[in-house]
């Protein structure tokens, strides 16, 4: 099942690409991580589509979607971008799925509108992260720029060499699934090179910030999403990797028995943060169970 591509203006004078594989039923729409786009649910919502309207956003500064030239990139801009969004599709009420920063960011918008929100779904996302795992990105993001980095930013001679390198950050993924993510994460320079389509423009304001400033932006942001939880009424799903570094098993019982009125964890095995690549077969039943209202 091939989705189709539509722009959607939003926040900023600025258009966000989203996927869309059926219209019909109540919307379900993927909000990816850090780092990937769009087409990283790919295993994921033909499953669904049978059943609900399905979409996944590029959001702003990655995929296909535009890059903010004042780098605002914030999560309440996130935010505003859903809201933006939602409307402009004429959606009242949807399910969300995030995974990592999407999963943040979906945490967010359902504190904000619980009432809007059918249905909840956190992939390896939490309101407290593993510092192993925050570094781990860091170090990642690092690298990829300083494996092949010149004038103009990080690039590639071709989309072979990226993949190359997307295969040592997901060493779990499959063959199938590096040549997707290779093939949406990069765009055509005019040199001829291969550039990732995430705006190197997302690292600015974190790298002005001091040390002390990110601690205490994360401690209020960290207050702020078990807030939001706190305020979610609807069935919610949190899936876990059983290997991941980024969110713990205890935030993820916390999260689920807890502080969410009506949450269920899932620990997906033979998978580290990024659950749908690491073992895509057993988020697929994780996720298609859930909304299907079997669990």
């Amino acid at each position: 099942m091939e989705p189709t591509s539509i722009r959607v203006a939003v926040t900023h004078g600025l258009s966000l690409h989203v996927l869309e594989w059926s219209h019909d039923g109540v919307p379900l729409l993927f909000v990816h991580g850090f780092g990937n786009e769009a087409h990283v649910w790919d295993d994921l919502a033909p499953e669904v589509a049978p059943y609900y309207r399905t979409l996944a956003v590029d959001l702003r500064g990655h995929g296909a979607s535009d890059r903010d030239p004042e780098a605002r990139y914030d999560y309440d801009v996130h935010v505003a971008d859903l809201e933006a969004l939602t409307e402009a599709l004429g959606i009242d009420r949807l399910v969300l799925v995030g995974h990592s920063l999407g999963g943040r960011i979906s945490m967010r918008f359902a504190g904000r509108h619980p009432e809007r929100v059918a249905g909840l779904v956190i992939i390896d996302s939490a309101p407290e992260l593993d510092a192993r795992g925050t570094v781990r990105i860091q170090l990642d993001v690092q690298r990829s720029g300083e494996a092949a980095s010149d004038s103009a930013g990080p690039s590639f001679a071709s989309e072979a060499e990226y993949r190359a390198l997307l295969a040592r950050q997901y060493p779990a993924a499959d063959s199938a699934a590096l040549q997707r993510l290779a093939r949406h994460g990069l765009r055509a320079r005019a040199d001829g090179r291969f550039e990732p389509r995430l705006d190197p423009a997302w690292f600015r304001g974190r790298q002005r910030a001091s040390e002390a400033e990110m601690r205490e932006r994360e401690r209020r942001l960290t207050a702020e999403l078990w807030a939001a939880l706190a305020r979610v009424p609807c069935p919610t799903l949190v899936i876990r990797g059983a290997a991941s570094d980024v969110v713990s098993a205890d935030v993820a019982e916390r999260m689920a028995e807890e502080v969410l009125a009506h949450g269920r964890l899932v620990v997906v095995p033979r998978a580290g943060h990024s659950v749908m690549i690491d073992n895509p077969e057993a988020c697929r039943e994780a996720l298609t169970t859930f909304a299907l209202g079997e669990g």
